[in-house]
């Protein structure tokens, strides 16, 4: 089982992408795979509308995944174009039989319901199973990484269904 992130933060060495990296290392952890590659779309952003054997790339991996950690900032109320530009490159269905766990950072609360608003409904659409809730991480969390992830996947990945 194979943990793929995939990061919808325009800034290359964001702090979504730490975000994002640490909770597919906790994911892969707690479900005793490897954790996969980490597509961080900042660096394709400039082909996403052409042909470009780097978005290519980059979507194969998602078909390969078994789990996959979608992590963006939140921007103006959701996720970013970029996430969804890379997304909207996706056949219909291409997740089914895939989990996909929503993790969207933000710096003020009004924003927590963005992650099962937007992000959700989307992945589900690309036939995902998105266990909820997804993570509504608040910068001001950030320093407390590591127990805020826990929290989280105590609740969507419980240890007690594993063993």
């Amino acid at each position: 089982m194979s943990v793929l992130t995939v990061v919808g933060n325009p800034r290359s060495g964001s702090r979504t992408l730490g975000v994002a990296v640490r909770a597919a290392e906790l994911v892969a952890e707690r479900t005793g795979g490897p954790r996969g590659d980490v597509v961080d779309l900042a660096g394709i952003a400039p082909h996403l509308f052409g042909p470009s054997a780097a978005v290519e790339a980059a979507l194969d991996l998602v078909l390969d995944a078994s789990v996959l950690v979608v992590a963006s900032p939140t921007y103006k109320g959701t996720y970013t174009g970029l996430l969804k530009a890379f997304l909207d490159r996706l056949p219909p269905q291409a997740l089914a039989g895939k989990t996909a766990l929503p993790v969207l950072v933000m710096g003020d609360p009004k924003h927590a319901l963005a992650v099962e608003v937007h992000l959700r409904p989307l992945l589900v659409e690309l036939g995902a199973t998105v266990p909820t809730p997804g993570l509504a991480l608040l910068e001001s969390q950030l320093p407390d990484l590591d127990e805020v992830l826990g929290r989280w996947l105590d609740r969507v990945i419980p240890q007690d269904v594993l063993t």
